[in-house]
């Protein structure tokens, strides 16, 4: 009888252990849908046709009052003015560097339009982040 019981405490621990890993790693997958928006190197959102790297300037991210950026956080929701600072805690990138925007769902080229939220953004988080240099 005793050995009956420890078989079912060890599977019951084994039960345990695996409902406990899976919790912690959806835990682990920062899922929450980042908002992107195209803004100068201070942080304040300009028209998204700056990011548009198809309109034939070259691509060269210094247009008139550039160079220009996308900046995205879970923190920024959609809606925020042209003209205005976005929030403290998000990182930015190279509006022309396509492979960091095919990472996070945006189109490889063109136009990102400004309040783009994207959900299952999985373990990319919002602060520090990809060229938050700005490069």
């Amino acid at each position: 009888m005793n050995r009956r019981m420890s078989s079912r405490s060890v599977s019951l621990t084994s039960t345990f252990l695996l409902l406990a890993a899976g919790g912690a790693a959806a835990c682990g997958n920062d899922s929450s849908p980042e908002g992107f928006y195209c803004a100068d190197e201070n942080g304040v959102i300009v028209d998204e046709d700056n990011c548009d790297d198809n309109d034939g300037s070259g691509g060269s991210g210094h247009r008139s009052g550039g160079p220009y950026y996308i900046y995205h956080s879970p923190k920024y929701r959609s809606g925020y003015a042209v003209g205005s600072k976005l929030p403290d805690g998000g990182a930015r990138f190279s509006y022309n560097d396509s492979a960091t925007r095919s990472m996070y769902g945006l189109p490889s080229t063109g136009r990102v339009g400004n309040g783009t939220v994207k959900s299952g953004v999985v373990g990319k988080g919002g602060s520090g982040g990809h060229g938050s240099s700005g490069g």
